[in-house]
């Protein structure tokens, strides 16, 4: 019996060919491709500007230094996250606060922000988790009063949609993912979005060790400008190999999001009919790209989380324990924080393998070791 992978990047013989005409270009750093790529990829999810980057873990940075966050301030974040969201902070000083989520869709809500904030917060990053677009205009109808920059972690977020736009469109700066976890994938490397010139003007001065003149510029001049380096910068590029293979999959990307949501509500309907499980679902508010299809474990299923994994784990499907709590890693353990949905979820959430390629017959099998053990 063959392996159900969690995941697997949707790749084909188009980036292969986007890669090679990289290749034999001679280019292969940050070039034209990378600028073709933030180009479109602003315009797809309706952002001003673009500044493609390393990572989205990169792209939080400069967009903590670009909004002007720094030490000794506080970031309210989620815990039911990544840890990246909230190590970003620390890059630039800043102590983050971890504030609770809304036990449905695992995102931030205006309410626990609220609850969270402090005197010393100048910034919130509010992650659309696994792909679920947050309220983000509820979040920022608290913040933006009191001059509390909003950063929309939309790392999970291409595809999904909120109010009718692409998730992102609305922020004021957002940072994306493109891990091969995600649904568009680069290998690694990230895009920071803003609708503001300056941020994203300093954000790719700073991607590049604050250089004056970009590398590209440079390379392009028989006789390079001297370059100046106006402040402490970083080494955030994305690669023109990287970019090609973006493009491709950006064209990718609606097919990609119509086939994980047709995959998605078959699970929804088996899971709808199962007691003890839920299933993670559209907010009223949007729809999401399903870049993870996570399950609540509730009382009323015979086995606990653990339990349901190892039986799928004998079937051998691959099945991965949901999303983490960032504050009882060993870094944030001293928090105080009193966060009893995260917790919760973090302890009672799986995610189920959903990829662009899974088959009838693979995704039949993670049903029937559900309904099996319900029984």
């Amino acid at each position: 019996m063959s392996r159900v992978n969690v995941m697997q990047p949707w790749l084909g013989e188009e980036e292969v060919a986007a890669v090679a005409d990289v290749l034999r270009s001679g280019w292969v750093a940050q070039g034209p491709r990378v600028a073709a790529f933030e180009g479109a990829f602003a315009t797809a999810m309706g952002s001003a500007h673009a500044v493609a980057t390393s990572s989205c873990t990169s792209a939080l940075h400069l967009a903590l230094v670009v909004a002007g966050v720094g030490r000794d301030q506080d970031v309210v974040v989620p815990s039911f996250s990544f840890i990246a969201t909230a190590n970003a902070p620390t890059y630039v000083g800043a102590r983050p606060v971890f504030a609770d989520v809304d036990p449905v869709t695992g995102n931030l809500t205006a309410a626990t922000v609220r609850a969270a904030l402090t005197p010393a917060t100048t910034a919130v990053v509010a992650v659309d988790q696994g792909g679920v677009p947050v309220d983000l205009q509820a979040i920022r109808d608290v913040c933006d009063p009191l001059g509390i920059v909003v950063i929309e972690d939309a790392a999970c977020g291409a595809g999904s949609t909120y109010r009718g736009r692409p998730v992102g469109a609305g922020a004021e700066i957002a940072a994306w993912s493109f891990h091969p976890r995600k649904i568009l994938t680069t290998g690694e490397g990230g895009m920071l979005t803003t609708s503001r010139p300056d941020w994203a003007a300093r954000a790719r001065r700073l991607r590049e060790h604050a250089m004056s003149v970009s590398a590209a510029d440079r390379h392009g001049s028989v006789l390079a400008p001297p370059e100046e380096y106006g402040e402490i910068g970083f080494n955030y590029r994305m690669t023109d190999l990287q970019a090609a293979v973006g493009l491709v999959q950006l064209g990718r990307l609606p097919e990609a999001v119509a086939r994980r949501r047709e995959l998605a509500a078959v699970y929804a309907k088996a899971i709808d009919e199962i007691d003890g499980l839920r299933a993670v679902a559209d907010p009223p508010w949007g729809t999401g790209n399903f870049q993870s299809f996570w399950v609540e474990v509730g009382a009323a299923y015979p086995l606990d989380r653990e339990q349901l994994m190892t039986a799928l784990a004998e079937a051998e499907v691959s099945a991965r324990r949901g999303i983490m709590a960032a504050h009882r890693q060993p870094p944030y353990r001293g928090s105080s924080a009193d966060l009893p949905v995260t917790e919760r979820l973090t302890d009672t959430t799986v995610i189920l393998p959903l990829f662009h390629e899974l088959s009838e017959s693979e995704q039949a099998r993670v049903i029937d070791v559900l309904r099996e053990e319900s029984r």
